[in-house]
C-alpha cells in the first residue's frame, strides 16, 4: 500500500513545489524585441508566467515555447502586439511544443508563416487573441492563424483570425477539443476541423470567408479517421468571399459561398446554428473527390445529422461545379442541405466498398446521387432528402479543469 501511494505524494509535493516557486517574467517594449521575448522563453520554468506588456514588438523571427506549464500573456490584443512584419522565416510567429501552455491577451500581425501553432501539446489554450494579416486577405499570407496540431485538450476561446490564405482557427489531427466563442472572417476557411477526433465547434461568428465552418478528414496522414465532432450554435453568415487560397491547396476547391462542409467524416452533429446569406449551400455535405492512393482511407461522409438550424437566404449563387444547373433542376435555388450521394468508393488496388449512408436532415435538402466516388457532379441525379424530426445527442466536451482554470 505504500508503494502505491508514493507516486501520489511525490506529484503533490511536486505541484506544490512548483506553485511556492512560480514567478512572472515582465517583458517590456523597446529594443531587442527579439531577444527579450525569446530569452523569456527559454528562462520560464513550469508554472511561471510571462507577462508582454503592452507596446509593439517588431520581431524578424519566429519565437518558440518548449517548457511546460507556463502562461504566456499580453495586455489585450489591442495592446500588446508581436509584429512578424518583417519576419524572415516561412514559420510560425509562436511555436509551442510543449504541454499545459495557456496564450492569452494578445495581438499576432503578419506572420510569414503560421500565427500560434502547437505541435505534440497536450494542454494548449488559445484565448482572447487576435491575429490577422492587415494587408487584407491574400495568396501569400500565412496558411493558419491558431493552428493546433497533433496536440490533445485543445480551447480556442474568444479569438479572432482575419485574412489566413488557408484556414483562420484550425485543429488538426488532434482530440478532445473546445473552439468556441471566437470569429473568423476574411479567411479561405474560418474554421477548420481536420482527422481529428471529439470536437466541439460552439458559439463562434464565421463571416466572409469563402467557406465558413470545415470538417474535413484527408488521405496520407498520422492520424485519420475524423470523428465525433459537434457544430453548434454558431453564426455562419454571409460566406462570400472569393477563395483566395494558393493553387494545389486542398481548400482552393472549396466553392465560395459554403456555409458548413463536411467532408469524408463520420458522426457529425449541425445542429442549432444560424446559416444566413451564403451563396452556395448552407450545409455541404460530400466525398473526398480526389484520387487517393491510401488503402485505409474512408473517403465517404457517415452519420452527418443536420437538424434544429435557422436556414435564411442561402443558395441563390451557388458557385460550385454544376450548380448553376443543379439549382435550375430544382426551383432556381439550392436547398439548404446538399448530399453528393456518393455510397461506394475503390479501395485503391483493390475491391469496391459501400459505406452506411447515415445521412439525416429536418430541412430540405437534396442528394445527387453520384454513387461511386470520382463521379463528376454534371451526372448528377437530384432527389430529395429524405427528411428527419430529431437528432441525437452526445455530451459536451469536457477539458481538464486546471486548464479551464487558467483560460478564464
Amino acid at each position: 500500500m505504500t508503494r502505491r501511494l508514493l507516486p501520489v505524494s511525490a506529484l503533490v509535493l511536486a505541484i506544490a513545489a512548483q506553485a511556492a516557486t512560480a514567478k512572472t517574467i515582465h517583458v517590456g517594449p523597446g529594443g531587442n524585441a527579439q531577444e527579450k521575448l525569446q530569452t523569456a522563453f527559454i528562462e520560464a520554468a513550469p508554472g511561471d508566467t510571462v507577462h508582454i506588456a503592452a507596446g509593439r514588438y517588431p520581431l524578424a523571427d519566429g519565437l518558440s515555447l518548449d517548457v511546460a506549464n507556463v502562461t504566456v500573456k499580453g495586455d489585450g490584443p489591442g495592446a500588446t502586439i508581436l509584429d512578424f512584419t518583417a519576419q524572415k522565416g516561412s514559420g510560425e510567429g509562436l511555436l509551442i511544443t510543449s504541454n499545459a501552455v495557456v496564450v492569452r491577451d494578445l495581438a499576432v500581425q503578419n506572420p510569414a508563416g503560421n500565427g500560434i501553432k502547437s505541435k505534440g501539446s497536450d494542454g494548449i489554450a488559445l484565448v482572447n487573441i487576435l491575429v490577422e494579416w492587415t494587408g487584407g486577405p491574400k495568396s501569400t499570407n500565412g496558411a493558419y492563424g491558431l493552428y493546433p496540431v497533433s496536440s490533445k485538450n485543445v480551447l480556442i476561446d474568444r479569438s479572432v483570425v482575419k485574412g489566413a490564405s488557408d484556414a483562420g482557427i484550425y485543429v488538426g489531427q488532434s482530440q478532445n477539443i473546445i473552439v468556441r466563442n471566437s470569429r473568423a472572417e476574411m479567411n479561405v476557411a474560418g474554421i477548420e476541423i481536420e482527422n481529428s477526433y471529439d470536437a466541439d465547434v460552439i458559439g463562434n461568428t464565421a463571416t466572409n470567408n469563402a467557406g465558413g465552418i470545415l470538417v474535413f478528414d484527408l488521405p496520407d496522414l498520422p492520424q485519420q479517421g475524423g470523428r465525433n465532432v459537434r457544430i453548434t450554435g454558431n453564426q455562419v453568415l454571409a460566406n462570400n468571399h472569393a477563395n483566395f487560397a494558393a493553387p494545389g491547396n486542398i481548400v482552393a476547391g472549396v466553392p465560395s459561398g459554403t456555409g458548413i462542409m463536411v467532408m469524408a467524416n463520420d458522426q457529425v452533429m449541425v445542429t442549432g446554428n444560424d446559416v444566413t446569406g451564403n451563396n452556395g449551400n448552407a450545409v455541404m455535405i460530400v466525398a473526398y473527390t480526389q484520387a487517393f492512393t491510401d488503402k485505409a482511407y474512408n473517403p465517404l461522409p457517415r452519420g452527418v445529422t443536420v437538424v434544429g438550424n435557422k436556414f435564411t437566404g442561402n443558395g441563390s449563387k451557388p458557385a460550385f461545379k454544376g450548380g448553376t444547373e443543379i439549382a435550375a433542376a430544382v426551383g432556381g435555388t439550392v436547398p439548404p442541405v446538399m448530399w453528393d450521394g456518393i455510397t461506394r468508393y475503390v479501395v485503391p488496388g483493390g475491391a469496391e466498398r459501400t459505406a452506411a449512408r447515415g445521412i439525416s436532415s429536418d430541412a430540405p435538402g437534396i442528394t445527387l446521387n453520384l454513387g461511386l466516388q470520382g463521379t463528376p457532379a454534371a451526372q448528377a441525379r437530384p432527389a430529395p432528402l429524405p427528411l428527419v424530426t430529431a437528432a441525437g445527442t452526445r455530451a459536451a466536451i469536457v477539458l481538464p479543469a486546471a486548464l479551464e482554470a487558467r483560460a478564464k
